[in-house]
């Protein structure tokens, strides 16, 4: 068999679908039930179905995609969602010279084509813990020898995140001009290999990869916690028993969720 990671002539088009999807997760505490309600109003803000659509069409400039659609929604009481049908063709004209420099070199060839970018999210709190949840779920799926994986390190730096749970997978498969069948057509052992060294500093990191079917995901925690990142509306001084209190909520949401178990 050939080296999957030298240069392929291809029998036609490069069908492969990669598809990489985040869970994004946004922790914090609001003592009241009115500041609990400021924070989803806040949320809902700053991460409306335009900022959503802003994101990815940025998302699709990083990949060079054309969008073909856009349907966005705002929703009531809270939560937005935008679905984005890309395609490209012949964004620019050099093609690479191996396979992995689609994901990092400026000079792409590629054909985006039954492709789309989501975004979906879901505000919400704890009616008694003061402990509120934002998640975000952002999917990316192409077809062709672009990978999503070029827009990781934006999408991360998108988003004010304390947990990230990401999952990256290559579909179908693609012939080269002696019919041969090829499954990757580019070397990946772990997402974080595609992560900036800022980021990898930033989080705690585990994966949970099954190469044989071409299935990578990767959980991340952030590492510093400051509780004054953490309180939403809350400037009232605290004694030391509150402050343990809170830090502790805030610190079994955040493991619960990078565990995807609860502690009690």
């Amino acid at each position: 068999m050939a080296d999957q990671d030298s240069k392929i002539t291809l029998y036609g088009f490069n069908n492969l679908t990669k598809t990489l999807s985040f869970n994004f997760y946004d922790i914090c505490y609001a003592k009241t039930a009115q500041q609990r309600k400021e924070y989803i109003e806040y949320i809902d803000e700053t991460y409306s179905a335009k900022r959503l659509t802003d994101i990815l069409a940025e998302v699709a400039n990083i990949i060079g995609a054309t969008i073909l659609n856009v349907a966005t929604q705002d929703y009531d009481p809270s939560g937005a969602s935008v679905t984005m049908l890309i395609s490209e063709e012949n964004a620019y004209a050099e093609e690479p010279d191996d396979l992995n420099a689609s994901i990092d070199a400026p000079s792409v060839v590629a054909h985006l084509d039954k492709s789309h970018l989501t975004a979906h999210t879901y505000p919400e709190s704890h009616p008694d813990s003061g402990i509120c949840t934002f998640r975000a779920d952002l999917d990316i799926s192409t077809c062709g020898k672009i990978s999503p994986l070029k827009a990781l390190n934006f999408l991360i730096d998108s988003f004010e995140e304390d947990i990230v749970i990401l999952d990256y997978r290559i579909r179908g498969f693609t012939r080269d001009v002696n019919g041969q069948k090829f499954y990757k057509d580019h070397s990946i052992s772990s997402i974080q290999e595609f992560m900036s060294e800022k980021t990898r500093q930033q989080y705690q990191m585990i994966d949970v990869n099954v190469y044989p079917e071409n299935i990578f995901h990767t959980k991340m925690m952030l590492k510093q916690f400051e509780l004054e990142n953490y309180l939403f509306g809350d400037d009232n001084i605290m004694h030391q028993k509150e402050i343990e209190y809170i830090e502790n909520q805030l610190r079994n949401e955040m493991t619960e969720i990078f565990y995807g178990m609860n502690l009690s």
